[in-house]
């Protein structure tokens, strides 16, 4: 079981009652939000991608009244104005996964496809248009990131790309995947890069969850017109680095 880098000095008892209510009432209410999606498929994207954020909304205020995990944010100036952009974020946790929804404009996400076979709110997520991939065929993925990706660009759809690929631990890093700025330099939209602490509160492998504080860092536009994946990547990889050590 991870465990947070500080020791924590708290009760046990509130920690794992905090987590068991998180537990349930995450699965609970995906059971409801589940299925209302499903139901509302032949209607217009945006209806469903709303009842969805209800259900992050509620996850969200769940974990910060019975955990304690709270969330600032950083360079919301970067951007104001951009209608749409591709994002390459930090990945520590699940916590991202969510609450980017709240943070970040409509958007969809790079996930493996086997997240789309879990009973009621996998099949649901697939109503999302999510860019679901296989991994073990990384020639396909790229395939299916470029072509779904750039879809939905055109749709006014941001893309978060998690470039390391899997959950990472507090202060380990991993070499960035380039699907996501190849798909930058293949569209011409621009790149976000997104750091943040989501594993100190929300562990990768843990089911506890730690009260904090969680910051999220959004950094400046990388532009991708005229420039190669590999200089995009390198100079997101590069900003995110630099913003985790102060993480």
């Amino acid at each position: 079981m991870t465990q947070p880098n500080t020791p924590y000095q708290g009760s046990k008892i509130k920690l794992y009652f905090g987590s068991t209510v998180l537990l349930i009432c995450m699965v609970s209410s995906s059971l409801v939000f589940g299925p209302l999606v499903l139901l509302c498929y032949p209607l217009p994207f945006s209806v469903r991608y709303r009842l969805a954020s209800l259900w992050v909304s509620f996850v969200m205020l769940i974990a910060q009244v019975f955990c304690g995990i709270h969330h600032e944010i950083e360079g919301l100036e970067h951007i104001k104005g951009i209608k749409t952009a591709i994002v390459l974020s930090k990945h520590q946790s699940a916590w991202e996964t969510i609450a980017l929804r709240l943070i970040l404009p409509t958007q969809t996400a790079l996930l493996k496809r086997s997240l789309l076979w879990l009973p009621v709110w996998g099949w649901a997520l697939a109503t999302l248009k999510p860019i679901a991939i296989d991994r073990q065929n990384q020639r396909a993925a790229l395939k299916t990131l470029l072509k779904q990706g750039k879809a939905c660009l055109s749709d006014g759809i941001w893309v978060v790309v998690f470039p390391e690929g899997t959950r990472t631990a507090p202060g380990e890093v991993k070499k960035f995947n380039a699907g996501g700025a190849i798909l930058a330099e293949k569209s011409g939209y621009p790149v976000i890069p997104v750091a943040h602490n989501a594993g100190h509160c929300w562990s990768r492998n843990s089911f506890l969850k730690y009260p904090g504080t969680i910051t999220v860092k959004i950094g400046p536009v990388i532009e991708s017109k005229g420039r190669k994946a590999a200089q995009i990547n390198k100079q997101a990889a590069e900003w995110i680095a630099q913003a985790m050590t102060g993480l």
